[in-house]
Protein backbone atom coordinates (compact mmCIF):
# COMPACT_ATOMS: atom_id res chain seq x y z
CA UNK A 1 0.00 0.00 0.00
CA UNK A 2 1.05 3.58 -0.67
CA UNK A 3 -0.07 6.99 0.50
CA UNK A 4 0.33 10.30 -1.26
CA UNK A 5 -0.75 13.89 -0.64
CA UNK A 6 -2.34 15.48 -3.71
CA UNK A 7 -4.95 18.15 -4.36
CA UNK A 8 -5.06 19.06 -0.68
CA UNK A 9 -5.81 15.57 0.64
CA UNK A 10 -3.99 12.38 1.60
CA UNK A 11 -4.91 9.30 -0.44
CA UNK A 12 -4.14 5.61 -0.05
CA UNK A 13 -3.45 3.93 -3.37
CA UNK A 14 -2.16 0.70 -4.86
CA UNK A 15 -1.00 -0.43 -8.29
CA UNK A 16 -0.67 -3.97 -9.61
CA UNK A 17 -0.23 -5.79 -12.89
CA UNK A 18 1.77 -4.85 -15.94
CA UNK A 19 1.14 -3.92 -19.53
CA UNK A 20 0.96 -0.99 -21.91
CA UNK A 21 -2.38 0.35 -20.62
CA UNK A 22 -3.77 1.42 -17.26
CA UNK A 23 -7.17 0.78 -15.71
CA UNK A 24 -8.35 2.83 -12.72
CA UNK A 25 -10.87 1.24 -10.37
CA UNK A 26 -13.10 3.51 -8.27
CA UNK A 27 -15.01 1.94 -5.38
CA UNK A 28 -18.54 2.56 -4.14
CA UNK A 29 -19.64 4.97 -1.40
CA UNK A 30 -18.88 3.25 1.89
CA UNK A 31 -16.28 1.06 0.22
CA UNK A 32 -12.51 1.09 -0.15
CA UNK A 33 -10.00 -0.06 -2.74
CA UNK A 34 -10.37 -3.48 -1.08
CA UNK A 35 -13.81 -3.72 -2.70
CA UNK A 36 -11.96 -4.74 -5.88
CA UNK A 37 -9.72 -7.42 -4.33
CA UNK A 38 -11.45 -10.47 -5.75
CA UNK A 39 -11.99 -8.94 -9.22
CA UNK A 40 -8.31 -8.19 -9.82
CA UNK A 41 -7.49 -11.59 -11.32
CA UNK A 42 -9.55 -10.82 -14.41
CA UNK A 43 -8.10 -7.35 -14.81
CA UNK A 44 -4.38 -7.04 -14.10
CA UNK A 45 -2.84 -9.81 -16.20
CA UNK A 46 -2.47 -7.65 -19.29
CA UNK A 47 -2.65 -4.12 -17.95
CA UNK A 48 -1.70 -2.02 -14.97
CA UNK A 49 -4.48 -1.50 -12.45
CA UNK A 50 -4.55 1.46 -10.10
CA UNK A 51 -6.91 1.50 -7.12
CA UNK A 52 -7.33 4.10 -4.41
CA UNK A 53 -9.45 5.04 -1.41
CA UNK A 54 -11.38 8.12 -2.46
CA UNK A 55 -11.31 11.22 -0.31
CA UNK A 56 -13.02 10.41 3.00
CA UNK A 57 -12.94 6.62 2.50
CA UNK A 58 -10.86 3.80 3.89
CA UNK A 59 -7.41 4.97 4.94
CA UNK A 60 -7.49 8.20 2.93
CA UNK A 61 -7.84 11.55 4.66
CA UNK A 62 -11.29 12.15 6.08
CA UNK A 63 -13.68 14.89 5.01
CA UNK A 64 -14.49 17.70 7.38
CA UNK A 65 -17.12 19.97 5.89
CA UNK A 66 -18.33 19.42 2.36
CA UNK A 67 -17.00 17.77 -0.76
CA UNK A 68 -17.82 18.29 -4.45
CA UNK A 69 -17.80 16.21 -7.59
CA UNK A 70 -15.08 18.47 -8.97
CA UNK A 71 -12.87 17.75 -5.96
CA UNK A 72 -13.34 14.02 -6.42
CA UNK A 73 -12.39 14.20 -10.11
CA UNK A 74 -9.48 16.51 -9.40
CA UNK A 75 -8.19 14.14 -6.70
CA UNK A 76 -8.02 11.40 -9.32
CA UNK A 77 -6.28 13.57 -11.90
CA UNK A 78 -3.72 14.70 -9.33
CA UNK A 79 -3.13 11.08 -8.25
CA UNK A 80 -2.58 10.01 -11.86
CA UNK A 81 -0.19 12.88 -12.50
CA UNK A 82 1.78 12.23 -9.34
CA UNK A 83 2.12 8.50 -10.03
CA UNK A 84 3.35 8.92 -13.59
CA UNK A 85 0.15 8.17 -15.51
CA UNK A 86 0.22 11.15 -17.84
CA UNK A 87 -1.70 9.63 -20.75
CA UNK A 88 -5.17 8.21 -21.16
CA UNK A 89 -6.55 5.61 -18.75
CA UNK A 90 -9.60 3.41 -18.73
CA UNK A 91 -11.83 3.75 -15.70
CA UNK A 92 -14.33 1.44 -14.03
CA UNK A 93 -16.47 2.34 -11.05
CA UNK A 94 -19.28 1.17 -8.84
CA UNK A 95 -22.25 3.44 -7.92
CA UNK A 96 -20.79 6.74 -6.65
CA UNK A 97 -17.41 5.52 -7.88
CA UNK A 98 -18.89 5.12 -11.36
CA UNK A 99 -20.19 8.68 -11.19
CA UNK A 100 -16.75 9.96 -10.17
CA UNK A 101 -15.25 8.12 -13.15
CA UNK A 102 -17.85 9.60 -15.50
CA UNK A 103 -17.31 13.12 -14.16
CA UNK A 104 -13.56 12.68 -14.57
CA UNK A 105 -14.11 11.69 -18.21
CA UNK A 106 -16.19 14.81 -18.84
CA UNK A 107 -13.90 17.13 -16.92
CA UNK A 108 -10.72 15.68 -18.45
CA UNK A 109 -11.74 14.17 -21.81
CA UNK A 110 -8.13 13.97 -22.97
CA UNK A 111 -7.34 11.58 -20.10
CA UNK A 112 -10.19 9.04 -20.45
CA UNK A 113 -9.83 6.14 -22.89
CA UNK A 114 -12.94 4.17 -21.88
CA UNK A 115 -15.51 3.81 -19.09
CA UNK A 116 -17.27 0.89 -17.43
CA UNK A 117 -19.97 2.24 -15.13
CA UNK A 118 -21.90 -0.09 -12.85
CA UNK A 119 -25.08 1.45 -11.45
CA UNK A 120 -23.72 5.00 -11.61
CA UNK A 121 -25.08 7.15 -8.77
CA UNK A 122 -24.86 10.61 -10.31
CA UNK A 123 -27.27 12.24 -7.89
CA UNK A 124 -30.60 11.45 -6.30
CA UNK A 125 -34.13 11.89 -7.57
CA UNK A 126 -36.17 14.71 -6.08
CA UNK A 127 -38.34 12.27 -4.14
CA UNK A 128 -35.25 10.72 -2.51
CA UNK A 129 -33.36 13.90 -1.71
CA UNK A 130 -34.76 14.43 1.78
CA UNK A 131 -34.24 10.77 2.69
CA UNK A 132 -30.59 11.07 1.61
CA UNK A 133 -30.13 14.17 3.75
CA UNK A 134 -31.86 12.43 6.65
CA UNK A 135 -29.48 9.49 6.33
CA UNK A 136 -26.51 11.86 6.45
CA UNK A 137 -27.86 13.42 9.64
CA UNK A 138 -28.59 10.01 11.17
CA UNK A 139 -25.05 8.80 10.52
CA UNK A 140 -23.53 11.92 12.04
CA UNK A 141 -25.75 11.57 15.10
CA UNK A 142 -25.50 7.85 15.71
CA UNK A 143 -22.65 6.48 13.61
CA UNK A 144 -22.72 3.84 10.90
CA UNK A 145 -24.27 1.15 13.10
CA UNK A 146 -27.52 3.08 13.30
CA UNK A 147 -28.15 2.72 9.55
CA UNK A 148 -26.33 -0.51 8.68
CA UNK A 149 -29.38 -2.78 8.64
CA UNK A 150 -31.53 -0.62 6.37
CA UNK A 151 -28.62 0.32 4.11
CA UNK A 152 -27.36 -3.20 3.50
CA UNK A 153 -30.86 -4.63 3.18
CA UNK A 154 -31.19 -2.54 0.01
CA UNK A 155 -27.61 -2.60 -1.29
CA UNK A 156 -26.58 -6.13 -0.24
CA UNK A 157 -29.80 -8.19 -0.09
CA UNK A 158 -29.84 -11.91 0.79
CA UNK A 159 -30.14 -12.96 -2.87
CA UNK A 160 -26.56 -11.77 -3.53
CA UNK A 161 -25.10 -12.89 -0.19
CA UNK A 162 -23.55 -15.84 -1.99
CA UNK A 163 -20.78 -16.17 0.58
CA UNK A 164 -21.74 -15.35 4.15
CA UNK A 165 -18.09 -14.88 5.16
CA UNK A 166 -17.60 -12.28 2.42
CA UNK A 167 -20.77 -10.50 3.50
CA UNK A 168 -19.73 -10.52 7.16
CA UNK A 169 -16.34 -9.05 6.29
CA UNK A 170 -17.94 -6.40 4.08
CA UNK A 171 -20.42 -5.47 6.81
CA UNK A 172 -17.64 -5.10 9.39
CA UNK A 173 -15.58 -2.95 7.00
CA UNK A 174 -18.64 -0.85 6.16
CA UNK A 175 -19.20 -0.19 9.87
CA UNK A 176 -15.68 1.23 10.00
CA UNK A 177 -16.57 4.17 7.76
CA UNK A 178 -15.99 7.65 9.10
CA UNK A 179 -19.51 9.03 9.76
CA UNK A 180 -18.70 12.64 8.86
CA UNK A 181 -17.13 11.64 5.56
CA UNK A 182 -19.99 9.28 4.71
CA UNK A 183 -22.48 12.04 5.49
CA UNK A 184 -20.56 14.52 3.32
CA UNK A 185 -20.71 12.21 0.31
CA UNK A 186 -24.45 11.70 0.82
CA UNK A 187 -24.86 15.47 0.85
CA UNK A 188 -22.79 15.74 -2.34
CA UNK A 189 -25.26 13.36 -3.99
CA UNK A 190 -28.27 15.26 -2.70
CA UNK A 191 -26.82 18.66 -3.48
CA UNK A 192 -25.83 18.28 -7.12
CA UNK A 193 -26.82 15.83 -9.82
CA UNK A 194 -24.30 15.40 -12.64
CA UNK A 195 -26.61 13.29 -14.77
CA UNK A 196 -26.90 16.17 -17.26
CA UNK A 197 -23.26 15.50 -18.19
CA UNK A 198 -24.03 12.10 -19.74
CA UNK A 199 -24.25 13.37 -23.36
CA UNK A 200 -20.79 14.91 -22.95
CA UNK A 201 -19.04 11.58 -22.40
CA UNK A 202 -16.87 11.25 -25.49
CA UNK A 203 -15.06 7.94 -24.93
CA UNK A 204 -16.38 4.39 -25.39
CA UNK A 205 -18.62 3.48 -22.45
CA UNK A 206 -20.29 0.39 -21.06
CA UNK A 207 -23.09 0.81 -18.53
CA UNK A 208 -23.92 -2.21 -16.39
CA UNK A 209 -26.76 -2.74 -13.95
CA UNK A 210 -27.48 -5.48 -11.45
CA UNK A 211 -30.61 -7.57 -11.82
CA UNK A 212 -30.89 -7.59 -8.02
CA UNK A 213 -30.04 -3.91 -7.48
CA UNK A 214 -33.10 -2.12 -6.11
CA UNK A 215 -31.20 1.17 -5.77
CA UNK A 216 -29.98 1.52 -9.38
CA UNK A 217 -31.88 -1.18 -11.30
CA UNK A 218 -31.62 -1.83 -15.04
CA UNK A 219 -34.80 0.21 -15.60
CA UNK A 220 -32.89 3.27 -14.36
CA UNK A 221 -29.45 2.58 -15.83
CA UNK A 222 -30.43 1.54 -19.35
CA UNK A 223 -32.04 4.96 -20.11
CA UNK A 224 -28.91 6.65 -18.76
CA UNK A 225 -26.76 4.66 -21.18
CA UNK A 226 -28.97 5.78 -24.07
CA UNK A 227 -27.99 9.38 -23.38
CA UNK A 228 -24.32 8.65 -24.08
CA UNK A 229 -23.36 8.54 -27.77
CA UNK A 230 -22.45 4.99 -28.76
CA UNK A 231 -22.62 3.58 -25.23
CA UNK A 232 -23.41 -0.08 -24.58
CA UNK A 233 -25.60 -1.52 -21.83
CA UNK A 234 -25.36 -4.89 -20.09
CA UNK A 235 -27.58 -6.35 -17.38
CA UNK A 236 -25.61 -8.49 -14.95
CA UNK A 237 -26.76 -11.16 -12.52
CA UNK A 238 -25.56 -9.21 -9.49
CA UNK A 239 -26.48 -6.43 -7.08
CA UNK A 240 -25.41 -2.89 -6.21
CA UNK A 241 -21.90 -3.73 -4.96
CA UNK A 242 -21.00 -5.94 -7.91
CA UNK A 243 -17.23 -5.99 -7.38
CA UNK A 244 -17.79 -7.54 -3.94
CA UNK A 245 -20.95 -9.57 -4.52
CA UNK A 246 -19.98 -11.15 -7.87
CA UNK A 247 -16.34 -10.20 -8.54
CA UNK A 248 -15.98 -12.69 -11.39
CA UNK A 249 -19.02 -11.37 -13.21
CA UNK A 250 -17.93 -7.75 -12.79
CA UNK A 251 -14.29 -8.40 -13.59
CA UNK A 252 -15.11 -10.29 -16.78
CA UNK A 253 -17.54 -7.58 -17.96
CA UNK A 254 -14.82 -4.96 -17.55
CA UNK A 255 -12.09 -7.08 -19.12
CA UNK A 256 -14.05 -8.17 -22.18
CA UNK A 257 -15.25 -4.65 -22.94
CA UNK A 258 -11.74 -3.20 -22.68
CA UNK A 259 -10.18 -6.14 -24.53
CA UNK A 260 -12.54 -5.59 -27.46
CA UNK A 261 -11.28 -2.01 -27.60
CA UNK A 262 -7.68 -3.22 -27.59
CA UNK A 263 -7.18 -1.75 -24.16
Amino acid sequence: MNWIEVNGTGLRWEESGSGPTTLVLVHEMGGTLDSWDRALGALNNSRRVLRYDTRGAGLSEKIRGGVTWDQMADDLKALLDATGHSGKVALAGIAVGAAIAAHFAVRYPDRAAALVLHGPAMGVADDRRQATLDRAAAVEAGGMRGVVETSLAASYPPVVRLDEAVFAQFRARWLGNDPESFAAINRMLAGESIEHELPRIACPALFTAGRHDSLRPPSVIRPMSERVPGAEFLELNTGHFASVQTPGVMGQAIHYFLHALGY
